[in-house]
């Protein structure tokens, strides 16, 4: 059954890609998941592009584990060769646009799904998500369904680990930061030039090391990203506009990196984030299913990148086949063994707990 769910889960895949699904604009790949659920008899809901189902014999005084993965992707890169709209096989890698992130962690975690989906006498409930706008952070992607999902204790979200154990995620602040000066002539003295004023701010941005560090995330990063000011050559601008991009280890919440930047900066500068809720996520260590992972030869680590576990409020893992060095790459792709392993994996490791 599981090799016949997992071959009927790359066919899946290929259709996925070969449709577009650019975020927000998921309705064609919503489409074909729903065409999965039916094909299977399988009940599902449907909010805009999400959509999730519950497992036969759901029970209300289970807790619930959550399997989540994403069907947008971002748009092709100039770089691409390959049309990044059609699937193909080559050298054992299957091609195209969300192959990698996060169609085959999406395709195996909905096997994953259907293979558990007919078990009764299950420690656990589970409920399948696949989310929408997770490339963008989008107001229509899982944080908008959460309110939906019954008794969740912990997630696994697919993401390309190379089927290892992401623990714990960095969350993301993004800042904009406007340092103001006095406008003037350029041919007149003027010791409040914003950009010079700048300058000490960014050297701040660069220095600064935040005092608590995390076991699986290391330290709190920040990098000046973006730089705008004046709009001709003899007139000195009144501000110098910056973006920081924050990552955030979970030994902080945003808001309390927020109030230390706001607090070392002097009164000519202002600091406006432009959201709050994209937090780090962890699992603990002795967490059943990281120890189920660990028992199979599974390793640990902390990611520096984002993903839906950003806003979930319960405890979550990051796993999925691929690799996220290949994610928004040109010509990007996943071996094809990768999806064979990760619907094993997955479903060895929730046998360990279920």
């Amino acid at each position: 059954m599981i090799q016949e769910l997992t071959n009927k889960s790359i066919e899946l895949l290929h259709k996925l890609i070969e449709t577009q699904s650019f975020s927000s604009e998921e309705e064609g790949t919503a489409k074909l998941i729903e065409d999965w659920f039916f094909q299977y008899n399988i009940p599902f809901e449907r909010e805009n592009n999400n959509i999730w189902a519950y497992n036969k014999y759901f029970d209300e005084t289970k807790p619930t584990i959550l399997l989540n993965s994403h069907h947008d992707t971002v748009k092709p890169n100039g770089n691409y060769t390959n049309d990044p709209f059609k699937a193909f096989v080559e050298d054992e890698k299957l091609y195209g646009l969300g192959s990698n992130d996060a169609g085959g962690c999406l395709v195996s975690l909905i096997t994953t799904f259907t293979y558990f989906y007919n078990r009764d006498n299950l420690k656990y409930n589970f409920v399948i998500a696949a989310s929408a706008e997770e490339e963008s952070s989008g107001p229509l992607g899982l944080k908008s369904i959460l309110k939906y999902l019954k008794n969740v204790e912990f997630a696994i979200v697919g993401e390309p680990t190379l089927m290892q154990l992401a623990i714990a995620e960095k969350g993301l602040l993004v800042l904009d930061v406007s340092v103001k000066g006095t406008a003037s002539h350029a041919a007149h003295p003027n010791d409040d030039n914003a950009i010079y004023n700048t300058l000490k701010v960014i050297e701040w941005f660069k220095n600064y090391k935040f005092k608590k560090s995390s076991e699986t995330l290391g330290d709190v990063k920040m990098t000046v990203t973006q730089i705008n000011a004046g709009n001709q050559h003899n007139v000195v601008p009144s501000h110098c506009n910056l973006v920081i991009d924050i990552r955030v280890n979970d030994a902080y919440k945003n808001e309390e990196v927020l109030e230390i930047v706001k607090d070392a900066m002097p009164k000519n500068v202002e600091v406006k984030p432009r959201s709050l809720h994209l937090g780090s996520s962890s699992i603990p260590k002795d967490h059943a299913i990281v120890k189920s992972g660990i028992n199979l030869g599974r390793t640990t680590y902390g990611s520096p990148t984002l993903s839906d576990q950003s806003v979930l409020s319960c405890p979550s893992l990051k796993l999925g086949p691929g690799d996220s060095t290949r994610s928004h790459s040109a010509n990007e792709f996943i071996y094809v063994d990768e999806i064979k392993e990760g619907v094993a994996l997955y479903i060895k490791i929730l046998e360990g707990i279920v």
